[in-house]
């Protein structure tokens, strides 16, 4: 199988020369994805509603790839502020609860301050 690139029109993938999501054979890896709402590249002062923008963003990607949250199997959450990562959980919980995967959380510092928070992702595409 033929590798895929998913692009989601987030002016860094340009600027930077990457790709959101990458699909090789049954695996798609999700570039590290912040909370920017990517058609309007925008972004919430949140870092509970970047969270949830950073998962839409995740869905969008993995959708295109073939897949749902329920596929992914390992997941990796940035933060530049420890104490922004409890106020996430909820919002995490509730797209990764039923599925749980393997997961890291690491606190170091991002692209841009306005950024709280990044998520990366790895899925296996069902069949």
């Amino acid at each position: 199988m033929a590798r895929q690139t998913i692009l989601s029109g987030s002016t860094f993938e340009e600027q930077i020369g990457y790709a959101r999501a990458v699909v090789d054979g049954g695996r798609v890896y999700v570039s590290g994805t912040t909370g920017f709402d990517y058609s309007t590249m925008t972004i919430s002062d949140d870092v509970v509603e970047q969270a949830a923008q950073c998962l839409r963003n995740i869905e969008a990607a993995l959708t295109e790839a073939g897949c749902t949250l329920a596929d992914v199997v390992r997941v990796r959450y940035l933060l530049p502020s420890r104490a922004d990562f409890e106020p996430c959980w909820p919002v995490l919980r509730k797209a990764f609860a039923e599925v749980r995967p393997a997961a890291t959380m690491l606190v170091c510092g991002l692209a841009d301050p306005r950024m709280k928070i990044e998520i990366e992702v790895d899925a296996h595409r069902p069949g």
